[in-house]
């Protein structure tokens, strides 16, 4: 009975060949439903009880599928020998698609490994998405390699050796991937740019924060909620500035000065003296500094009828140690980092009376507010030192001074 099967089919070798092409295309299907229903789903359920949650971004939806599908083109490959005239195609097809799904498979257990390693707190901000990228290009690029060998029946050493003599064109092909793999090294062995920095890139119109780091770009989402991305060997080029280091540090710079009118500084009068010894946190400044300058003064017998004999008490310097001991006061202000009340050259605008200190806080909004606070405190304080703050002539006030001169 067999025997008269197999003699009908001989009669028929297209038929025969046909037939034996489905058993294998069957035969593969089955093998990739029990591969995938049965053996994977299995290996999936015993990973999502675990209690690590590595497993699961290792063991991805997209790792299972790839795997499913070697066992069919294994069977493939094995049993083309069966359909003689398609064999070379199943054989070189099949192992074509298997070094592909095997690169796939690669490029996928990588992508876990960096997902997996971005998860881990004390790595999050030394992204090494880059070079994982770099992994994976050299990886395709040695399966389109073989891939193509397979296909053409080509050795692989004839094909590298082929691509040798395109050298030139390809490194220019590639030369931004080239440049953005050093700049990539560059960034991480020196330590320029971590995910979450704050950096400010003023040829590019950067100001914000970093929130990703790739192998070709960066991505900056900005502090007007837009995002940009600049090439990540532009970085590398350009100048830029993180705020990093500020932050690490706990405080952030207040420098800004408050312009004392030049005609509004005298000495300490009687009353003036006697008014400004009412504040609290100049009592102890004032009667110091009397004592010490009237010492001097005896000491060097100076003549006490002109008041710029000998040294006096300035309304000027007063006010400057009243915005000293003003801050030193306030809780959000750092004692341990830089802190200093100067006073600069005078210019057309008066004498700058700059405030250089650090807040306790790297808030952005906490910051505004507590330096919005101390100058409006301030300047509403300097009037009592009966100083004032020079601004340039407003047109109201010279429509005033206009119409004075009128009335005279």
């Amino acid at each position: 009975m067999i025997d008269d099967i197999k003699n009908w089919f001989d009669q028929y070798p297209l038929l025969k060949e046909i037939i034996e092409l489905l058993g294998v295309l069957i035969m593969a299907v089955l093998s990739y439903i029990i591969v995938k229903r049965l053996l994977l789903k299995s290996v999936e359920k015993i990973v999502k009880r675990t209690r690590t949650r590595y497993d699961d971004i290792l063991l991805n939806s997209n790792l299972i599928k790839r795997i499913s599908f070697i066992a069919p083109l294994i069977l493939l490959n094995q049993f083309s020998y069966l359909i003689p005239d398609f064999d070379t195609f199943l054989s070189n097809l099949s192992g074509a698609l298997t070094a592909l799904i095997i690169v796939l498979i690669i490029g996928s257990v990588l992508t876990s490994v960096n997902e997996i390693y971005e998860s881990l707190a004390k790595h999050k901000q030394r992204p090494i998405k880059g070079y994982i990228q770099i992994i994976k290009l050299i990886l395709y690029a040695l399966g389109a390699i073989i891939i193509v060998g397979i296909l053409t029946g080509q050795s692989i050493y004839e094909l590298v050796a082929g691509i040798g003599a395109l050298t030139a064109i390809l490194i220019l092909v590639f030369r931004d991937t080239i440049l953005s793999f050093i700049a990539s090294i560059q960034i991480t062995s020196y330590d320029l740019v971590k995910v979450g920095d704050w950096i400010e890139v003023p040829s590019f119109g950067i100001d914000g924060d970093v929130m990703d780091i790739a192998l070709h770009t960066i991505k900056v989402r900005n502090f007007d909620k837009t995002i940009t991305t600049i090439p990540t060997h532009k970085l590398v080029e350009v100048s830029f500035k993180n705020w990093r280091g500020m932050q690490e540090t706990g405080g952030r710079r207040i420098k800004r000065a408050i312009h004392i009118d030049l005609a509004s500084v005298k000495f300490l009068s009687g009353e003036l003296f006697e008014r400004l010894s009412q504040i609290s946190i100049l009592k102890e400044y004032l009667s110091k500094k009397k004592s010490e300058i009237d010492e001097y003064n005896k000491t060097i017998a100076a003549d006490p009828s002109h008041p710029v004999n000998g040294r006096r008490l300035t309304n000027i310097g007063t006010f400057r140690a009243y915005v000293k001991e003003y801050l030193k006061n306030r809780n959000d202000i750092s004692k341990d980092l830089t802190f200093l009340v100067r006073q600069k050259e005078p210019g057309a605008n008066g004498i700058p009376i700059e405030i250089y200190v650090f807040t306790t806080t790297t808030n952005w909004v906490e910051y505004e507010e507590i330096q919005s606070d101390i100058f409006d405190h301030l300047f509403a304080a300097v009037q009592q030192f009966d100083l004032k703050v020079f601004q340039v002539p407003s047109g109201y006030d010279v429509k005033s001074i206009s119409a004075i001169n009128n009335i005279d």
